[in-house]
């Protein structure tokens, strides 16, 4: 037998034995799953918080607050969760695995404070919501008091939540002084807080009347500064024992702060005589200060794109807020610019109905009182709010001709250009209609939305709050009177059918619903959405 036969007789007889052993058989092939969920910094997310206000402040146990998580890609709601009562401030991580929110519940007396921790939502296909919270309370829960024999119940009020790394989180609480069956004459104090076992593993109290509002910890983890809203003062704190490395004599009521990417400098706003300080971290000391016009200054940003510092202060001067615009490469920073912000275009905006045809309508100052950058480096975005009134005779109410209440509050986000500091668009109005078409302009006033001044726990911080996305793409604005968070598009796409322009309104997602009977229009009660957190 030739070669060549024998070759093909061993080809027939391999492709034979193939085909028998292609029978019906499945045989299953193992493919590795990886268990390991996908990378949460690859996932662009924003939180709102937002709190429930039912019987807060009374002597009858308040319902909980939840945090959102919104999806930017996809402009959804993709997970909510119960939080404590009345929350307050929210930190992530840096590496975006956990967040935790600061909730003072017992300004009602009845309900306890506490750090709410949870995961967020997973960019996977399949919907994750947000992982079951985690409870952390402060010292003194559950202890019993000896005299008679009753639990301990010490009002801490958390207020703020900060943290540079991942094995730490700080909690600053605003305290109180001389509560009654308390073992502490005043809990104004800073909490560490381990990440890992969710516990407080250490809590350095500060002097009676100090009351804590805002922190800002270095990003090399070296320093922690703490605003004392009471005592006018900035400490200074070692992240490692909390133990107090410098006290800087400031001046009424610093509100806020932020610090330099390189954690040389520390910026601090007062809202008592509205000043900016500049902090030099190396000898704990003031290095300059500066006006940013009348009492009142709230707020404050850090561009790390540009290096400027954007501040609000919704009550500047007489007529109306400002943004004030500092160059940050150079000490003192440089003013660039005074922004007024224009009113809302009320009366040459379409599609929207008025009273004023028959009432005389009439607006309050402009109120700046959030401010966002964009990554790119070319937009920054201000939310603002008028108080709009409409009077007729004996007849007072809004505006707004689908909003009967009086002392209506009206917002907007205005546009501005970093280079030239014009706006380039206005977002007006921001509200969605929620149902029959009808497109409102304004909001009823919620008591719990009209921040005190100065700060204190017992109202929201922020009647709007301002954050952009990570990636640019979206920036967002919390309504706290009208319980949704408004979502702006920064940039135009060709999937639309009819294309679209950048800076507009994209839709109002609205905050869970809270416990509490309907509201006047008959939608169930929204919950009022308090502070904005970026995540990746």
């Amino acid at each position: 037998m030739s070669l060549r036969r024998v070759a093909g007789v061993v080809a027939v007889a391999a492709a034979t034995i193939l085909w028998m052993s292609c029978g019906q058989i499945y045989r299953p092939v193992v493919i590795p799953i990886n268990n390991i969920p996908p990378n949460p910094e690859n996932f662009h997310a924003v939180f709102s918080i937002n709190a429930n206000v039912l019987n807060l402040g009374s002597a009858t146990a308040s319902q909980p607050g939840t945090a959102m998580q919104i999806d930017v890609s996809g402009d959804s709601d993709i997970g909510a969760a119960n939080m404590g009562v009345n929350p307050t401030h929210a930190g992530i991580l840096p590496n975006d695995t956990r967040v935790f929110v600061a909730n003072a519940g017992s300004v009602d007396g009845v309900d306890s404070d506490s750090v709410t921790a949870f995961f967020p939502a997973t960019d996977t296909r399949i919907a994750t919501g947000l992982g079951t919270p985690v409870v952390i309370s402060l010292p003194t829960n559950g202890a019993i008091n000896p005299s008679n024999n009753l639990p301990y119940f010490c009002p801490y009020l958390p207020d703020f939540i900060a943290t540079s790394q991942n094995t730490a989180v700080y909690v600053a609480n605003y305290g109180s002084e001389g509560a009654p069956n308390c073992n502490f004459t005043s809990t104004d104090s800073i909490a560490e807080i381990n990440p890992t076992t969710n516990s407080v593993i250490n809590i350095a109290y500060q002097p009676a009347g100090t009351h804590p509002v805002a922190m800002v910890e270095t990003p090399n983890a070296s320093n922690l500064y703490v605003a004392n809203q009471g005592n006018g003062t900035v400490s200074n704190l070692s992240p490692t024992d909390l133990s107090l490395q410098a006290n800087i004599p400031l001046g009424t009521d610093p509100t806020w702060m932020v610090t330099r990417p390189d954690g040389q400098r520390v910026y601090v706003i007062t809202q008592g005589e509205s000043n900016l300080y500049t902090i030099n971290t190396v000898p704990n000391s003031v290095m300059s200060v500066q006006s940013i016009g009348a009492p009142g200054a709230n707020y404050m940003i850090y561009d790390t794109i540009l290096n400027r510092l954007y501040v609000t202060n919704p009550t500047a001067t007489a007529t109306g807020g400002a943004v004030y615009v500092f160059d940050a490469t150079v000490d003192p920073p440089n003013l660039l610019q005074t922004v007024t912000v224009a009113p809302p275009p009320i009366a040459t905006t379409a599609g929207i109905t008025t009273n004023c045809a028959t009432y005389t309508c009439s607006y309050g100052n402009v109120s700046p009182v959030s401010v966002t950058a964009i990554q790119d480096g070319t937009r920054f975005y201000v939310s603002s709010y008028v108080v709009g009134t409409a009077t007729s005779g004996t007849t007072t109410t809004c505006p707004d001709a689908t909003v009967t209440a009086a002392g209506c509050i009206i917002p907007q986000v205005t546009v501005y250009s970093t280079s030239t500091f014009q706006p380039t668009a206005e977002v007006f109005p921001v509200l969605i209609p929620p149902f029959g078409g009808v497109q409102p302009f304004a909001m009823a006033p919620a008591t719990f939305c009209s921040p005190n001044i100065p700060y204190s726990p017992t109202a929201a911080r922020f009647r709007m709050s301002a954050v952009a996305s990570e990636d640019g793409s979206k920036v967002y604005t919390s309504l706290c009177d009208g319980g949704t968070v408004a979502v702006i598009t920064t940039a135009t796409t060709t999937i639309a059918v009819n294309g679209n322009t950048p800076d507009t309104l994209v839709t109002d997602l609205a905050t869970p619903f809270g416990a509490g009977p309907p509201q006047a229009n008959g939608e169930p009660l929204t919950q009022f959405p308090l502070f904005l957190l970026m995540g990746q």
